[in-house]
């Protein structure tokens, strides 16, 4: 499988480790990884500024986010400011920042940022994510004007819900890279 766009990962709080699908994808496909400077207490204006810096290396027509968990409303939030027409995104799993499950430790990331993408975007979702339950994910995807894909009993669609190599994804990807 090839890609035509500039592909750029972000993962979520924390990072994602070797294992995860999207480090995985960024070895086998020489994607670039959003570095962010605190991983573990994230600043959200500080996570915007950073993705919008790794954005503007690129064509932003070109461009697809890949997003997972926090990492949603990261780009949510640096659409919103940047209003940035960039080819697509793709978020997985995306962690609902005002719900009790949450864990503590982030600063900015609240209320959830409800406007519309000013880019086609696939919201992947599951329906016993720990950090969001189907009925937020779906406020979440309509609100980002999103195509909803929900996967089923997927967990955090992460390491520990079995999420490695995640093949389905890559098709959902490569649906945003040409454009559906």
């Amino acid at each position: 499988m090839t890609f035509n766009a500039d592909i750029l990962i972000h993962p979520g709080l924390g990072n994602s480790g070797p294992q995860h699908w999207q480090s995985i994808w960024e070895k086998q496909f020489n994607f670039t990884r959003v570095e962010q400077q605190d991983w573990e207490t994230p600043v959200c204006s500080d996570w915007v500024k950073t993705l919008n810096d790794y954005v503007k290396r690129y064509d932003p027509a070109n461009v697809i986010l890949v997003g997972h968990s926090l990492a949603c409303a990261a780009i949510a939030y640096w659409a919103r400011q940047y209003n940035i027409g960039i080819k697509g995104a793709f978020l997985v799993a995306p962690s609902d920042t005002e719900a009790d499950s949450y864990p503590t430790g982030t600063s900015g990331f609240t209320p959830m940022p409800l406007g519309k993408l000013p880019f086609k975007s696939i919201t992947v979702i599951s329906n016993n994510d720990f950090y969001v339950t189907p009925e937020r994910a779906h406020l979440f995807a309509d609100s980002w004007g999103s195509e909803v894909v929900n996967i089923g009993d997927a967990g955090h669609i992460n390491v520990s819900a079995n999420y490695g190599d995640w093949n389905e994804g890559l098709d959902l990807l490569k649906k945003l890279d040409t454009g559906y």
